[in-house]
């Protein structure tokens, strides 16, 4: 018995996921990876998915991070009561 199933298992109750499922997932979540996306018709491993999906929402929280202090320091840089500093505002929320 794979130790995968035999956690399954183990972990009680529940319904189990199967590995067609777990193959199903692994293929959408390579269709939204830009990196993988070119690729479809490779067979790319299911743990190479797994990584690329972990570097990508890494990279995309360092871009949401540089992109909030762009506009926050815009924001200081701008008249308070423009439309523009709202518009900025509501962007940060």
């Amino acid at each position: 018995m794979s130790s995968r199933r035999s956690r399954s298992r183990q972990s009680g109750g529940g319904s189990r996921i199967t590995d067609d499922q777990i193959n199903d997932l692994v293929s959408k979540l390579q269709q939204l990876l830009p990196e993988l996306r070119e690729r479809p018709s490779d067979k790319v491993s299911a743990s190479k998915v797994l990584q690329e999906t972990c570097n990508y929402i890494r990279n995309l929280h360092r871009e949401v991070d540089d992109l909030s202090e762009r506009l926050s320091e815009l924001l200081a840089n701008t008249d308070s009561s423009s439309a523009q500093a709202a518009i900025i505002r509501s962007l940060l929320m």
